[in-house]
């Protein structure tokens, strides 16, 4: 029984090693790497703390290098969806009951795994199967997950804490319950944090979870499940499977326990599993919280003021770290006339000194995109600019699939606001650039606001103070994230919420207290220490 008034180790983030040549972080990732190449990995599911084999097995590969076999995962069935919900069931009434802090050590047990013995397994694993580099690994993987975990448990803290005030003779108190039912987790590639996010901070509040991983992150999603369990997370609680999204929604939309989705995904997947949900709600015992962070279109606007070096430099990275597969890349950007010959000969300068290759040789800033299905989309909208007399590839504009799925950083000069790579989201490595006059910068960031359908990421750069605040109120509602004088991407875990509205998402913030409160349904208990023995009231005399 807790009678203890607990508080939590302060949280901070976790600092980003730099694996520079001779560091024993770098030796000790290329050892990892080394090893995750030398065996191919047998991948169960997790159900009710037990490993799941069906026999019925997937090849995992390297997107930089797909003849390599890193492993073959246990697809499940709609019977696996079902047995995971059952897990969940079963484990949420003793979960639920578990004292606050005992879920608390738990999560803040696998944070000093992952930042102590698993942080180059989990690095070397996001590195192979979903092709990022070292520090993008690093920052993600590693720093980003253990940030989600210690500051996710400082705001569960935070949440118990806050109570009402209480009247004379009465004692008001509130408590947050899980919610009624279980959580489905449907989690994207792109982000091994974001993968293991999405699950623990439901269950961080004491809910249980069915959990469905991208197919191309199950490699290092089962390596976030190992350090889970090892740090002591009871069976039933977060239920791992690996079926298709219309296998796990078909049973799971239909389920009465249904309670709430925590999703990071496309803008398409997600409009479908709300219209599912929509279709079904007679069939839940409780409205279910609908969570999710999805597509961006997202931009860099600079002003005439501006720094043409931060733009360079917003623009190389913003746009081609990680392939641009972010739901925050810098994919479209809107420079001033002025600016735009010495910006674009240092943006090519830029590109061209960048290398391309796999991410065992630490030299490649860019490495391959996640598969076929993704490299032949992004391919497509590169050849077609090239035969448009609306737009030209100024930079860039090869690709190739022999060996991984390889598509150099392209650069697209559009000659309208409203050609096809400046309004779809493309998730590559293409950014379409449009030259604005000078003195139209206002009708500038009219088109920015009303293009496309997304508000997730944007970045204003100039050093007028006023152009400023001018262009953050003009584009209030444009990006849930908003960076001034910097790219936008890169947010951290309790410095900068992540999430955006409009077509991109309920900007529910990860990273941030308001996005565990998703989670839990409040009680609110008003205990009378001497109640009332008569119904009338003095004015009645």
């Amino acid at each position: 029984m807790s009678n203890g008034n607990y508080i939590v180790p302060q949280a901070i983030n976790e600092p980003v090693l730099n694996y520079a040549p001779g560091s024993s972080e770098r030796e000790q990732l290329k050892k990892a790497l080394a090893e995750a190449r030398s065996k191919e990995k047998d991948v169960p599911m997790y159900i009710n703390g037990q490993e799941v084999r069906t026999g019925k097995t997937k090849r995992m590969a390297p997107p930089h290098d797909h003849a390599h076999t890193l492993g073959h995962y246990h697809e499940g069935d709609a019977s696996h969806v079902k047995l995971a919900i059952e897990a969940a069931m079963q484990a949420k009434d003793a979960w639920a009951s578990l004292d606050w802090e005992h879920r608390a050590s738990i999560f803040l047990k696998a944070a000093e795994l992952l930042a102590g013995p698993y942080r180059s397994v989990i690095n070397a694993a996001t590195m192979l199967a979903q092709s990022k580099n070292a520090f993008q690994a690093e920052i993600d993987a590693a720093c980003e997950m253990i940030d989600f975990l210690r500051f996710n448990v400082q705001y569960m803290q935070e949440i118990y804490r806050q109570q009402p005030i209480s009247s004379k003779g009465v004692w008001n108190r509130v408590e947050q319950r899980p919610l009624e039912g279980f959580v489905f987790a449907l989690t994207p590639f792109n982000f091994t944090a974001i993968s293991g996010n999405l699950p623990t901070s439901a269950a961080m509040m004491g809910n249980t979870i069915v959990w469905k991983p991208a197919n191309t992150q199950i490699y290092s999603a089962s390596v976030l499940m190992e350090v889970f369990m090892k740090a002591g997370l009871p069976k039933g609680v977060i239920n791992l499977v690996y079926v298709s999204g219309p296998v796990a929604g078909d049973v799971i939309f239909k389920h009465p326990d249904f309670a709430g989705i925590h999703f990071t995904g496309s803008t398409e997947v997600f409009r479908n599993v709300w219209s599912e949900i929509g279709k079904n709600i007679a069939t839940y015992k409780s409205y279910p919280r609908i969570v999710g962070e999805t597509g961006g279109k997202d931009f860099i606007v600079a002003h005439p003021s501006a720094d043409e070096d931060v733009v360079v430099t917003a623009l190389s990275r913003g746009a081609f770290e990680f392939q641009g597969q972010k739901c925050s890349a810098a994919s479209r950007a809107y420079v001033p006339q002025s600016m735009w010959p010495s910006v674009k000969e240092k943006l090519i300068r830029d590109l061209k000194s960048m290398k391309m290759g796999p991410t065992e040789d630490f030299g490649n800033f860019i490495n391959a995109v996640i598969d076929e299905k993704a490299f032949d989309k992004i391919s497509s909208y590169i050849t077609n600019a090239a035969n448009n007399p609306d737009a030209e590839i100024i930079a860039g504009g090869k690709f190739d699939k022999a060996k991984g799925y390889f598509i150099e950083p392209t650069v697209i000069l559009s000659k309208r606001p409203d050609y096809i790579t400046m309004c779809e989201e493309i998730f590559g490595p293409v950014l379409t650039i449009y030259v604005y006059e000078d003195s139209k910068y206002d009708e500038t960031l009219e088109l920015v606001d009303k293009t496309g359908i997304y508000a997730l990421t944007g970045a204003i750069i100039a050093q007028d103070r006023y152009a400023i605040d001018h262009s953050m109120k003009k584009l209030v509602n444009a990006a849930g994230n908003f960076y001034i004088n910097d790219k936008c991407t890169g947010a951290v875990v309790g410095q900068q919420p992540f999430g955006g509205a409009r077509g991109s998402g309920t900007n529910d913030k990860a990273g941030a207290m308001i996005n565990l409160l998703r989670w839990v349904s409040p009680r609110t208990i008003k205990e009378t220490f001497v109640p009332p023995v008569d119904y009338r009231y003095p004015f009645l005399d």
